[in-house]
């Protein structure tokens, strides 16, 4: 048995499936879908049609344990077989003790007995607890409970499908952390808070200082986050100062340490890659959010869950949570690349659980698996989307075609850049669009929206560098120039363009197909990889040819005068 794992590759790492590396091309299914093998028999060959080869989906605590102590997995069983069938792999999603920042998904038995299992508390004003909707992290009991059901999980996983690893990853929990307020304000909370800062993350804090996430610094540090802070020995509030973001460090702290006893418990039977996802801040530095705040809370902890792996507080989900593999984040209202840059922290391997499904959402997983080497990136609620209005088929299927090449990319550094333009504003006085520029050995190369003599189409792909003076161009509605850096050059031209088509998917052999040396490149300006249907604005002659195969090679060359 060879069960799926993470393999190192440089800087990053990969998934290995029946031992070769695989690009997971998910979708992650509305939350409840995938209790109910019935209801996936609608789904399986739609999603299969949308060129899908991985899905996402719940397998919840009150669904396997709503007995305590007997166990059903049963309606898992088919799902699982289904998939198989169908070949589609899975990633299964643990809605254990909390699913976004709730604990909806627990069994009536814990839900019903908050003396055994207490729930967290909120603090209202005028020193009134409200009862939260979730379990308290600072009682021992349901974490123990949990453990023994997603140990039992794991185990069953192990003996149903560890010959056949149709379940690729599994999360554990979902979006954790506390909504309405700061910290829980329960007893044993208000215990643990006014005891000193455990040793160990004091420690970690002072001896990890430097490799620490720049946003955690700048909580730890205001103003100051180059200098290391002395830290006192005292309380929280003594050691961090009085305030929400110390309350989210508190509970960033409790929280890893209660999903890494479950994960630990998992692990320890089938130790297939595990992680858990974030919901993100919506109001911080990177929100890229048009939509009114109720859609995704404040910028405050609490208003996003507390504790939960937000970025700020990455560094301790990674420390005292170290049975995870990786953080995800869910990107939906923050601004992707960066999101991107700040989930590749410590060069854990980036993957995108959760995020938009519309065609904005679908342009940016380019620079996912183009610039940050994602194991994958999926949409939300694909089982909701009728496959003629799906937004992710056109991408995914090209990805799949040269999922050889993009993991080849993957496993060297820096040798690829992902990137997307969107359609530009209506009665826009210029072209927002800005170029993305990469130097590679002796050349520089910008890649732009593709020219059309009417209105532009939106844009998406990658460009890799294969070595020298060759580059492969993936994706539409770009185009791409470049020049030399040689400070004697005075001429640079391409030698070749070539459409290219795959010829083996297994191991990423192209075939040449037409040359494309002349409007295709606007008279040796430019190498131009258009839209299926780009606009002509009217002009009489057709000099901006439709893409076909999306997928060409660019090899250019340079002249130095003598004189």
């Amino acid at each position: 048995m060879q069960m799926p794992c993470l393999v190192k590759a440089r800087t990053t790492k990969q998934l290995v499936v029946h031992g070769r590396p695989f690009l997971m091309l998910p979708a992650e299914l509305q939350n409840s879908s995938l209790s109910c093998a019935e209801y996936m028999d609608t789904v399986w060959q739609k999603v299969k049609d949308m060129n899908v080869n991985t899905l996402l989906g719940c397998v919840t605590w009150e669904m396997i344990e709503p007995i305590e102590g007997e166990f059903d997995f049963s309606e898992l069983d088919k799902v699982i077989l289904s998939a198989r069938e169908h070949s589609l792999h899975l990633v299964l999603l643990w809605f254990g003790s909390f699913k976004n920042g709730l604990s909806t998904y627990v069994p009536p038995w814990v839900k019903t007995n908050p003396k055994r299992f207490p729930r967290a508390k909120l603090r209202k004003a005028g020193g009134v607890l409200a009862t939260a909707d979730v379990l308290s992290v600072f009682y021992s009991e349901g974490m123990d409970a949990d453990v023994r059901a997603f140990r039992k999980l794991m185990t069953h996983l192990k003996e149903f499908d560890g010959d056949y690893a149709t379940v690729l990853m599994v999360q554990v929990e979902n979006e954790t952390g506390l909504l309405g307020d700061s910290r829980d304000g329960c007893a044993a909370a208000n215990q643990q808070f006014t005891e000193s800062v455990p040793k160990d993350l004091v420690h970690f804090l002072e001896d990890e200082w430097d490799s620490l996430h720049p946003d955690l610094k700048e909580i730890l540090n205001p103003g100051r986050s180059a200098d290391k802070p002395a830290y006192p020995e005292g309380n929280w509030e003594e050691v961090f100062g009085r305030g929400p973001r110390t309350d989210e460090l508190f509970m960033a702290y409790y929280y890893a340490t209660y999903v890494n006893e479950v994960a630990a418990a998992g692990k320890a039977v089938y130790p297939i890659p595990l992680y858990t996802n974030t919901w993100m801040n919506y109001v911080g530095d990177n929100s890229d959010n048009a939509f009114p705040v109720v859609a995704g809370g404040g910028g405050m902890p609490g208003d996003y869950p507390s504790g939960g792996p937000v970025s700020n507080v990455i560094d301790i989900w990674q420390k005292f949570a170290p049975n995870l593999d990786f953080i995800s984040p869910d990107i939906y209202l923050n601004d992707y690349e960066s999101t991107c840059a700040k989930y590749r922290h410590r060069n854990q391997p980036l993957f995108i659980p959760e995020q938009r499904r519309d065609d904005y959402g679908a342009r940016r997983i380019w620079i996912a698996y183009g610039s940050y080497a994602a194991l994958g990136a999926a949409p939300f609620g694909i089982d909701t989307v009728d496959a003629e209005d799906d937004a992710f088929a056109k991408h995914f299927g090209l990805l799949s075609s040269v999922s050889a090449i993009v993991l080849e990319a993957q496993r060297n550094p820096a040798s690829s850049v992902g990137f997307c333009f969107d359609e530009p504003p209506k009665r826009a006085a210029a072209d927002p669009a800005r170029p993305v520029v990469r130097r590679w050995g002796d050349f520089e190369i910008t890649i732009e929206p593709c020219f059309v003599f009417g209105k532009r189409d939106a844009g998406a792909g990658m460009v890799i560098h294969l070595g020298g003076a060759k580059f492969l161009l993936i994706g539409w509605g770009f185009q791409v120039r470049v020049k030399s850096l040689s400070p004697k050059a005075t001429f640079t031209g391409i030698l070749r363009f070539e459409e290219k088509t795959v010829v083996d998917r297994e191991t990423g052999e192209l075939r040449t197909q037409r040359r494309l040396n002349g409007d295709e490149t606007r008279s040796g300006k430019f190498a131009m990889m258009p839209s299926e249907d780009p606009d002509y604005g009217g002009f009489p002659i057709s000099v901006t040819i439709p893409a076909r195969t999306m997928i060409a090679e660019l090899e250019v060359y340079a002249l130095e005068d003598d004189e």
